[in-house]
């Protein structure tokens, strides 16, 4: 069991910041801000699951094959080695949403991104 992750860790992407919450070899638990109407990339894991948890805002989510649509209170389910992706449907007001994973590899490299709004692909 691996994570790169530690309580405290935070980082500024294009669509918004992540902040680890608590961290341990086999879960992390992040809070994740959303700018208004941005997408984070169509991804999938190969060694984690996800929870998803949304606290302030609405969400659109791609799930396989499914597109979701998710609110304050709600929740999804991201299974291993499932292509899923999540955007902020406002064009105001910032997406909150906590995200545990867990598994036996938590590492950031365990991203395999296919759609990228930000040329975070190759």
């Amino acid at each position: 069991m691996t994570t790169n992750y530690k309580k405290g860790d935070s980082d500024t992407r294009p669509w918004g910041t992540w902040e680890v919450l608590e961290s341990a070899n086999n879960y992390c638990v992040k809070k994740i801000t959303v700018k208004p109407n941005a997408i984070l990339s169509l991804q999938m894991h190969n060694f984690r699951a996800e929870h998803w948890i949304i606290a302030k805002g609405e969400a659109m989510i791609v799930l396989g094959e499914d597109t979701l649509y998710r609110k304050q209170d709600e929740a999804v389910y991201i299974p291993v080695k499932t292509k899923h992706r999540i955007k902020n449907t406002s064009q105001s007001e910032e997406l909150v949403f906590i995200e545990v994973q867990t598994g036996d590899n938590l590492d950031e490299d365990d991203i395999i991104r296919f759609e990228d709004s930000y040329g975070r692909i190759g």
